[in-house]
């Protein structure tokens, strides 16, 4: 695919209207923050059109002589409540933040060797491929959505986060790091908070290696220009899956030892989820192993800590 074509103006070339990051380099090529601040400027933009177009249709639907409602009214004040609403819904909110952890050897921030985050593409939902495209890895589908609450402004949705995911392979194998897949970089990528504060990945089920329960890394940055400086992240934990849902999947071919791995194991004895059992980071799943398995987690993150 070609690179778009940048806009060359006084300062220097520019694309959808920002300067270039790096001038002498593709539009592709510029990084995975230059990616993010694109996928925002977007988002605005469509956001503002859906506004045009909402207000329009209220003053076409609203009677002569009436007021339309206002939308400042609308907006209630912060309060902290044992409930958060994303997409008109009401949840129930874990009882506490979420745990802060080890990101761990593989990160690929940068903190320990490979920096996913420099580059370009990493900013995607599908995270199956390697960034730069190519065939999937292999595994049980897996949808998994993170849903953000900012607990210092009344675990209001933590919208416009920047939050970077990673996990292992079927085979319980990293891209960047373990031999044989140092030059891969699957199953990682980043994606900005919608509105509702949530962030969803599609992926596979990953598998289960000795020592560690199955799981999923995430790290949570203030905003979009944060990502490229590990040190930035607000917060950084894990998500764990239930043992119903990893026996089903860990039945399956493909998954090598990760049935014998996942009987040596409990969340109770597990170094990261033993504290608590995983109780504010075990995802709820919906699913089977014919189908695929949608995953989610509601992350409370405290600014103020």
């Amino acid at each position: 695919m070609n690179s778009p074509e940048p806009t060359r103006t006084p300062d220097g070339p520019a694309f959808e209207g920002r300067l270039l990051d790096r001038p002498d380099d593709d539009v592709v090529d510029q990084g995975a923050a230059f990616d993010i601040r694109t996928l925002l400027t977007r988002r605005g933009m469509l956001g503002a059109v859906g506004i045009a177009a909402g207000a329009a249709l209220l003053a076409a639907c609203t009677p002569r002589g009436s007021v339309a409602p206002s939308s400042a009214a609308a907006s209630p004040a912060a309060t902290p409540s044992a409930t958060a609403t994303a997409g008109g819904a009401a949840t129930a909110l874990p009882s506490g933040e979420i745990p802060e952890e080890t990101a761990g050897p593989f990160p690929g921030d940068g903190s320990n060797g490979p920096d996913v985050l420099e580059g370009s593409g990493v900013v995607r939902s599908d995270i199956r491929a390697d960034v730069g495209g190519g065939d999937a890895v292999d595994g049980v589908p897996l949808s998994f959505t993170l849903r953000l609450t900012d607990m210092a402004n009344g675990d209001r949705p933590f919208a416009g986060v920047a939050v970077y995911v990673w996990h292992c392979d079927a085979e319980g194998r990293y891209s960047m790091y373990t031999g044989g897949v140092e030059d891969r970089s699957w199953l990682r990528g980043v994606q900005v908070t919608d509105a509702d504060g949530q962030v969803t990945f599609t992926s596979i089920f990953p598998g289960c290696y000795p020592g560690r329960w199955p799981h999923i890394h995430f790290e949570v940055y203030p905003d979009a220009a944060s990502i490229t400086d590990s040190g930035n992240a607000i917060a950084t934990s894990q998500l764990a899956f239930p043992e119903s849902a990893a026996s089903a999947v860990y039945a399956r071919a493909g998954y090598g030892d990760s049935a014998s791995n996942l009987g040596r194991l409990s969340l109770a004895s597990d170094m990261v989820f033993g504290d608590d059992g995983g109780a504010l980071q075990l995802a709820t799943m919906t699913g089977d192993v014919d189908a695929g398995y949608t995953a989610s987690l509601v992350v409370r993150v405290d600014t103020a800590t």
